[in-house]
């Protein structure tokens, strides 16, 4: 009798259009200000996000916290797990980030009040078509002109121009980084090194009008959890401290005020193996036809040569089309993973072919991207654990 060796069929590929786009203009974090501001009568900004008035407002961004990294973490967030039930006006819901999950993108997205596909900066890295090159957008190199990459005015801008008493407060770093003058800029910012420096201050600028517009922010949950990973005791410690942070901001508040706690995006810890971590270096099929490799591991802009755009998609496809969405320019653009419309001059900064991971694995770049290959947390794309952003609240 003859024996004939058992039929696997091919996994099939994602549709892209099973990818879980954010809610933009109801629960993004495009929305945030917005909806915050229209609480202080600041008229010519709409979202559909409703939140409570309030004359004073402060966000404070923890970068890297994610909703479900939170909902996780109890005993290392005593206080921020407190205020769970209060996200999203009180749902007890999260916000979503935006596509793709990271950090120049969502920032820009807070402070203009706009989805990735109006204000221009749609990943980490993507092609400057005026030039041809790579450009990495959180450390704004090459150079190219703020203003002309991201035209619009901030939120901070238009509140202060309206008389709202606004302000940032930060590492002194970020005072005037190209990225803080396009997304964040409006009103003064004050530079403090200390995480309780930036809390006491920021509780000070908030009591300093009838209508203020404060922002802070602190960085190091995120720091290390792409050093160490989010299931490492340096990011527990980390979420230990910024715990404390919140608390000790939410108890300076002064009258009629609102805080708001949110993030820019989770992470995930990503194996350090061939399967999890796919080296676009070594791997011939997905180099093919491909001019500059963009994004980041979870979230991939793919520029290809002339002439070889569709190939390019179907070899993508086929390689990692059962662990990756992954869509020409125009599947993406139309199925909303930059927002409802893509302005003009941005359709060309998104790749030819994007890539977004649905499994826990990403595309890395070795010899391109050394540093960013060794990270042990990653974000990026549409999964819960990255997409997904606390809206914590404490009022007076």
């Amino acid at each position: 009798m003859a024996h004939t060796a058992p039929f696997w069929p091919e996994p099939e590929p994602l549709d892209p259009l099973t990818a879980p786009v954010p809610r933009y203009g109801t629960g993004s974090l495009a929305d945030l200000l917005p909806a915050v501001v229209a609480g202080q009568g600041l008229p010519g900004v709409t979202t559909d996000m409703e939140l409570a008035p309030a004359d004073r407002a402060c966000v404070f961004l923890i970068d890297g916290l994610g909703w479900e990294l939170l909902r996780a973490h109890p005993d290392e967030a005593p206080f921020l797990t407190s205020l769970l039930g209060t996200s999203l006006n009180g749902t007890g819901q999260p916000l979503t980030a935006g596509f793709p999950a990271t950090t120049a993108t969502s920032l820009a997205s807070v402070g203009t009040g706009l989805p990735p596909g109006a204000h221009g900066l749609p990943g980490y890295t993507c092609e400057d078509p005026a030039t041809g090159a790579l450009m990495n957008q959180l450390r704004w190199r090459p150079w190219t002109d703020p203003h002309v990459w991201q035209p619009y005015p901030t939120v901070f801008q238009l509140a202060d121009a309206a008389g709202i008493h606004t302000c940032q407060v930060s590492a002194p770093d970020f005072a005037q980084t190209p990225l803080t003058r396009i997304a964040l800029s409006g009103g003064t910012f004050h530079g403090r090194l200390s995480g309780e420096e930036r809390m006491d201050l920021a509780a000070e600028q908030l009591a300093a009008g009838d209508r203020s517009l404060v922002y802070t922010y602190y960085s190091e949950v995120d720091g290390k959890g792409h050093r160490y990973g989010v299931d490492s005791d340096a990011w527990r410690g980390q979420l230990l401290y910024v715990d404390r942070l919140a608390q000790r901001l939410a108890e300076q508040l002064p009258p009629r005020s609102a805080l708001y706690i949110t993030a820019d995006h989770g992470m995930i810890d990503i194996p350090f193996d061939p399967d999890s971590r796919i080296d676009f270096d070594e791997d011939w099929e997905l180099r093919a036809g491909v001019r500059l490799l963009g994004g980041e591991g979870r979230a991939r802009h793919v520029y290809a040569h002339p002439g070889a755009a569709a190939d390019v998609l179907t070899v993508w496809r086929e390689v990692v089309g059962d662990q990756m969405w992954v869509a020409s320019r125009e599947e993406a653009i139309a199925a909303g993973w930059f927002g409802q419309d893509v302005d003009d001059r941005v359709r060309a900064r998104i790749g030819d072919v994007v890539a977004a991971a649905h499994a826990d694995m990403a595309i890395i770049a070795s010899e391109r991207e050394p540093g960013e290959s060794q990270m042990v947390g990653l974000h990026g794309s549409m999964t819960p654990v990255e997409q997904l952003v606390p809206l914590l609240e404490v009022r007076t």
